[in-house]
């Protein structure tokens, strides 16, 4: 798969995931590319290579790591703010 169509994925999932939590990750948009790329990582693992492809993430394994991701991201974010 080419990088481009990688990244964009990746951002489009990473994107994705943070509007269901309702929380972003710090970074913008290349925060949103990392989350979708490490969700990628996380779901596949997790959930192993099923349903829907696009280019080479799998979708729904990648959208629920991403998830997963999300949420312990902004929960240390959370923890670090009230230690300071």
């Amino acid at each position: 798969m080419s990088l481009i169509l990688y990244l964009i994925v990746g951002g489009v999932i990473g994107w994705f995931a943070s509007l269901i939590t309702g929380r972003g990750v710090p970074g913008g948009v290349v925060g949103n590319v990392i989350t979708g790329i490490i969700g990628a990582w996380i779901g596949g693992n997790l959930f192993g290579n099923w349903g829907p492809q696009l280019g080479d993430f799998f979708i729904v394994p990648a959208i629920v790591g991403a998830l997963i991701f999300v949420i312990v991201v902004s929960y240390v974010m959370k923890s670090m703010r009230k230690n300071y």
